[in-house]
C-alpha cells in the first residue's frame, strides 16, 4: 500500500504544481495604452525558483515581444515564442551567472485586434518557464486626416 500511497502523493503534487504554474502565467496579466502605442506585461513562474517575465509593446505595425527568465540554471536553453498559436521563433539562448538568467527580444507583426503571445523556454534537465500575454487593439483615438 505504501508505492501507491506515494505515487497518488506524487500525482497529486505534479497536480498542483501545473494549476499553480497556469494561474501564475495567466495572473498579472497588465495592459496600458497610450496614443500609438499598446503595452502588455505578464509575469510567470520556472519550475523551482525562476521567473518569467513578458512585456508586449505595439507600436506601428508591429509588437515588440522582451522575454526574461531569471534562474539559477546555467546552461543552454530553448526558448519557442508563439504569435496567435503559430510558431514564430524558436532559438537557443544560453543562461550566464552574470546576467541571473537570459534575455531575448523579437519583433511581431500587429494583426488586426488584440494579439495573444506566449513563450515556453526548456532548460537544462528539463526546466519548464511558461508565460502569456495578450496585448489589445490600439484604439482609434482621434482620427485626424487633414
Amino acid at each position: 500500500m505504501t508505492g501507491r500511497t506515494s505515487l497518488r502523493a506524487l500525482v497529486a503534487a505534479f497536480a498542483v504544481a501545473a494549476c499553480a504554474l497556469a494561474l501564475a502565467s495567466a495572473d498579472a496579466a497588465e495592459a496600458s495604452g497610450g496614443d500609438e502605442r499598446v503595452e502588455a506585461r505578464a509575469q510567470g513562474s520556472c519550475g523551482r525558483a525562476g521567473t518569467a517575465r513578458l512585456r508586449l509593446r505595439a507600436e506601428d505595425g508591429e509588437i515588440r515581444v522582451d522575454t526574461e527568465v531569471r534562474t539559477a540554471r546555467l546552461g543552454f536553453w530553448r526558448l519557442t515564442v508563439l504569435h496567435e498559436r503559430r510558431v514564430v521563433t524558436r532559438v537557443r539562448v544560453r543562461a550566464t551567472r552574470v546576467s541571473g538568467g537570459f534575455r531575448h527580444r523579437a519583433f511581431l507583426p500587429d494583426f488586426a485586434g488584440a494579439d495573444a503571445v506566449s513563450v515556453r523556454a526548456t532548460g537544462p534537465r528539463g526546466e519548464i518557464c511558461t508565460v502569456a500575454a495578450t496585448v489589445a487593439a490600439p484604439t482609434a483615438g482621434d482620427d485626424s486626416r487633414s
